[in-house]
């Protein structure tokens, strides 16, 4: 990654939504589209076959100043030469990855609720994952959803960039931009998409005419 991080469309892949299309095909054309960082969640490959696709994805992402990131996994990151890692509430503790990672790297944290991004904030994360704001079927194991409320409140918690994640679309991308976070992060919107670069394209045209959220 060349240039500062840029999370305004942020890509959340999964294989099992392409549609027997190779990722990195996927990616390509997302990133065509406007995606501005993309995240490899791998939760059932292999670890060298995590590393090998996590390679084929920066080298498809070279030159093009978006961000790789890697779900989990601190050793595929290393080994890959990621720009950095996304640590869930139950993953590597951020003071841990912080101890071993390079001193550039991106270390995102996914926080169900303020507390979660106060938390993550104080020890020096590099952004939070609101998750997730409406129900969605692409990751079953989280909290109940925040809702829109609960998204702005959890925005204006923190200083650091927030990402909102869950069960967001072309439909509902303008409402939540509105709630103040820094970007959307999507699955199956893209990934799942016949067309990834239209799709993608679709929704930064939608995110720019957000809708801001009414006063409290």
């Amino acid at each position: 990654m060349a240039g500062p991080l840029n999370l305004t469309l942020y890509l959340v892949t999964d294989r099992a939504l392409a549609r027997g299309r190779a990722l990195v095909d996927v990616v390509r054309e997302a990133v065509a589209g406007g995606v501005t960082c993309v995240q490899l969640r791998e939760k059932t490959c292999g670890t060298r076959d995590f590393i090998e696709e996590a390679r084929a994805v920066r080298a498809v992402l070279q030159g093009t100043g978006v961000a790789l990131i890697i779900n989990d996994r601190v050793d595929v990151a290393l080994a890959a030469q990621a720009d950095g890692v996304h640590l869930g509430q139950h993953d590597m503790r951020l003071a841990d990855a912080r101890r071993v990672a390079p001193k550039e790297w991106i270390i995102g944290v996914s926080a169900e609720s303020v507390e979660d991004a106060v938390r993550a904030e104080r020890g020096g994360a590099d952004y939070v994952g609101a998750s997730p704001v409406f129900a969605t079927p692409t990751k079953t194991d989280t909290a109940l959803p925040l809702g829109l409320d609960g998204l702005s409140a959890l925005c204006n918690a923190v200083s650091i960039p927030v990402v909102a994640i869950g069960g967001i679309h072309a439909g509902n991308a303008a409402e939540v931009m509105g709630a103040g976070p820094a970007g959307l992060a999507v699955v199956s919107a893209l990934v799942a998409a016949p067309n990834p670069r239209a799709a993608a394209a679709d929704l930064r045209r939608v995110m720019a005419a957000r809708v801001p959220s009414a006063p409290q």
